[in-house]
């Protein structure tokens, strides 16, 4: 069978040759969600099928979606696996290998190990921090793939935030009574963001009030992004992800808002909201279909058919998509470019493969941008996107460096099984939304007045300050300017090229090209939407100054009172509007 050996990128490359060098039992490749584990570890399947190193390939992987995509990738370069193999079936001898979940392997250990011994194999154990799920998929692992001729093990994220040791993994001694995880090769986040490999992420956070009420009648209120205790930090939090309230509507709207702008140079960009349960992602699809103009799907992770879904997404130009929160690892659709964290999961496995979703890189010049609650610990994570994290055994268990209580904030995030996120003993009675601030590059910028130029130029109203945005225009001048003497350059030269040819050949002179100057009418053009909106911005900054409150809680207050849709989507009209419902307070 011919086989699909393309270019690889560079990190997929060195550590290919680090492994054919030595061919290693064991062999764990590190490597950022986006980077592109599946080709590589698909490529050293490849390499030792065809010098007939193994005869079998196995791959284990954690969700059954993954069994078709890593199937579909197979398929790609040659390799014939069946994703379709179950504990009561035999292996199809016409394949080259088999796909199989962990959950599978922990339920009859000894049936794989016998197909992992029948033949030379070569298992690729996929984001392998799974097998540390529970005690009978490690022990699974352990007992199925003890004897296979090599074991090549892929993660984005080695790190766990339990005991658990993760099989085949190599643990080595820090000096300090601690067992870290080692990996073969490692390719991180901000390696392959400097490589180009994954887009960059903006994450926008948003606080606001939120309101409940405790099994004693006590009504309570808070807000997000203040300091708060980690009981309140997860009661409001977990208020403002209820659908019943205001917070996720106008993050949504927002979050919508932002993909209809990413939309008009990337015109099949697709968005992702990450909900906590079944229940709630319903209820977050139900608002979208308010607002997008196409359908909006639902994947839950119990669904037989959510990777048909999946890939319908995929291929589709749709704008919405919900998934409940253990399946975002599941989920491959490069298209994805607008987040929406809407579940209270915070540990920083789960976080990164969150994240994960979103850094795919297909052009130059995509981002990426994430919604997020204005929760400490949420932020924290964000800025340390690059930080690359090993497992660690015997490490700290009380607190992480943030001095957060893990068991607590844990205990009050607990999920409960009725249908309603919220406990009975806890009522949720709404919450609020307001822009709090951007984190990009692991630097945080708070709410500004900027104008409509501006705001259009940064495709998400009022993120920077007056001279953050200035230094950004000046760059986007200067490049600009930059492209059109390159264009000019090539243009010329492109002319005398032809009128040498055209000498050579003895031909007649081509016409010359004319550009059409510049037009001091169109320059000089005042943009009537553009003034009513700087001149709300002026009210709101007054306002601000007067009275202590944000830029977006005065916005919000104004676009309650005179009803209509975001500032960047208002029409003269009502941009008047607004203005004169300030001008009378």
């Amino acid at each position: 069978m011919s086989r699909n050996k393309g270019p690889l990128r560079a990190w997929q490359q060195a550590a290919l040759d680090k492994f054919l060098n030595t061919k290693p039992k064991d062999f764990l490749a590190v490597a950022t969600p986006g980077a592109g584990k599946t080709t590589f570890a698909l490529r050293i399947a490849t390499e030792l099928v065809d010098d007939r190193t193994v005869d079998r390939v196995i791959v284990v992987v954690p969700t059954e979606h993954l069994k078709v995509q890593w199937s579909q990738a197979a398929a790609r370069v040659g390799l014939g696996l069946d994703p379709k193999f179950t504990n009561s079936s035999a292996v199809n001898p016409a394949l080259d290998g088999i796909v199989v979940t962990y959950a599978q392997v922990g339920m009859h250990p000894y049936k794989h190990r016998a197909v992992a011994s029948a033949r030379r194999t070569l298992v690729i154990l996929d984001e392998i921090h799974h097998a540390g799920d529970s005690k009978s998929w490690g022990d699974g692992v352990r007992e199925a793939y003890a004897d296979a001729e090599h074991r090549l093990a892929l993660t984005g994220t080695p790190f766990r935030s339990d005991e658990s040791q993760i099989p085949f993994v190599r643990y080595e001694e820090d000096g300090e009574g601690h067992l870290v995880s080692r990996s073969d090769h490692t390719y991180g986040y901000g390696d392959a963001l400097a490589d180009g490999v994954v887009r960059p992420v903006v994450f926008l956070s948003y606080s606001g009030e939120s309101r409940w009420r405790d099994s004693a009648g006590e009504e309570h209120t808070a807000r997000l992004g203040d300091v708060l205790n980690p009981e309140q930090t997860a009661r409001a939090w977990r208020t403002a992800l209820d659908p019943k309230g205001e917070w996720i509507p106008t993050v949504l709207e927002a979050a919508h808002t932002r993909l209809l702008q990413m939309r008009r140079n990337m015109p099949d960009a697709g968005g992702l909201v990450l909900a906590t349960d079944t229940a709630t992602a319903r209820a977050y699809a139900k608002i979208l279909r308010q607002l997008s103009s196409t359908p909006v799907a639902v994947i839950l992770s119990d669904d037989p058919g959510s990777s048909d879904r999946i890939q319908e997404f995929s291929e589709s130009t749709d704008e919405w998509m919900v998934a409940v929160r253990m399946v975002s690892e599941g989920v491959d659709v490069p298209r994805l470019a607008v987040g929406v964290y809407a579940t209270s999961a915070a540990t920083p496995l789960f976080f990164a493969q969150a994240i994960g979703r979103f850094v795919r890189s297909r052009m130059p010049g995509e981002t990426a941008s994430v919604f997020l609650p204005s929760v400490p610990v949420l932020l924290g994570l964000a800025e340390s996107m690059e930080k690359s994290r090993d497992h660690v055994l015997g490490g700290k268990k009380k607190s992480d460096e943030d001095g957060w209580d893990d068991d607590l904030l844990d205990e009050a995030n607990k999920q409960q099984n009725e249908p309603d996120m919220l406990e009975p003993s806890y009522e949720s009675l709404g919450a609020e939304a307001e822009f709090s601030g951007l984190l990009f590059n692991g630097s945080q910028f708070t709410t500004g007045d900027i104008s409509q130029e501006e705001e259009d130029f940064l495709g998400i109203p009022g993120l920077l300050d007056a001279d953050q945005v200035k230094d950004l225009l000046r760059k986007k001048q200067s490049d600009e300017l930059d492209r059109r003497e390159q264009e000019e350059k090539a243009r010329r030269a492109a002319e005398a090229a032809e009128a040498h040819r055209r000498e050579i050949f003895g031909l007649p002179s081509a016409p010359k090209s004319h550009q059409q100057p510049d037009s001091a009418e169109s320059s000089g053009v005042v943009d009537e939407l553009a003034q009513l909106r700087k001149e709300l911005n002026t009210l709101v900054s007054i306002q601000a100054q007067r009275t202590g409150r944000p830029h977006g809680a005065i916005h919000t207050e104004v676009r309650k009172a005179c009803g209509g849709p975001p500032t960047a989507l208002c029409k003269a009209e009502q941009l008047r509007e607004r203005i004169n419902h300030l001008r009378a307070w």
